[in-house]
Parts: C-alpha cells; structure tokens; sequence
C-alpha cells in the first residue's frame, strides 16, 4: 500500500446555513416566538425599544408586517392583530398605522448606539417613524 494512501486527512465540515437568515437567540422555535412577541409588544406600547442591535435588527420585520396589518382596517386584519396581541395592544397598532399610512414601508428606524458596558454587547434602538 502506498503512504500516501494510509494517511487520508478526515474532512469534517458543518452543513452550511444557506437561506437560513433567522437568528435563533439560544432558544428553541416556540421560546423564540414567545420572545420576539413580548419584544414587539413593548416596542408598540412604547413607540421605541433600546436592545441589542441583533434583537432589532430580527424584531423589525416582524413589527413592521403588524404594522402593515393594521393599516389595512379589514376585520380579518383586526382579528389577526388581535389573535397575536391584547386589545390595548391591538388598538396601539392600529393608532400607530393611522399616523403612518402614508408611508410605503420602512416604517421603523435602527439607531446603533455602541457597545453595553458589561460584556459589551452591540446596542440600538428601535424606534416608530412618524
């Protein structure tokens, strides 16, 4: 048998992540779902949530498509806002989708704020464009 053949290096590689953008937060699917909901219900409560800059930048398109849910005014939307949140929650969203109705997207901005002092996490700010 020939050396080159006794030492044949072992590749062991990762399957690689491709179409797969969703940030998993070290929580499993449904802890995840409960968590992006609590996050954007104190999002639409307070019109602006300070995080991590990874919490927002996964919170935006989840907020942003309620948002666009409430702007509809369909009694299929009210009800879909209302089977993901409370009604003061649900009356919020459609307040705020009144003020920005005319708005054609991107109904939430990112402002980066640095790094948190403890274990210096990437802060921002997620707030609702008036």
């Amino acid at each position: 048998m020939p050396a080159a053949d006794k030492h044949v290096p072992v590749s062991f590689s990762l399957p690689m992540r491709h179409l797969k953008k969703a940030r998993k937060f070290g929580r499993v699917r449904k802890v995840r779902a409960g968590f992006l909901k609590g996050l954007a219900a104190s999002f639409f409560m307070k019109g602006r949530i300070a995080t991590t800059e990874a919490r927002a930048k996964e919170l935006r398109p989840y907020v942003e498509r309620f948002l666009t849910r409430g702007q509809g005014g369909a009694l299929a939307d009210r009800r879909l806002l209302r089977e993901a949140f409370s009604d003061e929650v649900t009356k919020k969203i459609i307040a705020d989708a009144a003020v920005i109705s005319g708005r054609a997207g991107g109904y939430t901005r990112i402002t980066k704020l640095g790094l948190r002092k403890s274990d210096a996490a990437r802060r921002a700010v997620l707030e609702l464009i008036r």
